[in-house]
């Protein structure tokens, strides 16, 4: 059986949002692209909560802090949808409205 060891950890160099795909560049030069279906708060977000971003760490995540979403490099690269359940998400735009 072998194990796979990665060389160096992969890392975000740069994010990209369009209305329907989440764009992600690492630093290896490979891109993920992703539905953004995937990501409610993403999908229902307005242009400038989307682009307030910032990468954490060496760029092992990407956070929206107005949207209070974190996406983390391995959950992209094993194809993870978010994980929040309907009701959560259901009173996060709840909130919004008011």
């Amino acid at each position: 059986m072998t194990t796979l060891v990665l060389e160096k950890e992969p890392t975000i160099k740069e994010v990209e949002i369009t209305n329907e795909k989440l764009i992600v560049n690492l630093e290896d030069g490979r891109t993920i692209i992703i539905p953004l279906e995937w990501y409610p708060r993403l999908a229902y977000s307005s242009l400038s909560e989307r682009e307030n971003l910032r990468l954490l760490g060496d760029g092992y995540a990407i956070e929206w802090p107005d949207l209070d979403e974190h996406i983390g490099i391995e959950g992209l690269l094993a194809g993870r949808r978010s994980g929040e359940s309907k009701s959560s998400f259901d009173q996060w735009l709840e909130k919004r409205k008011k």
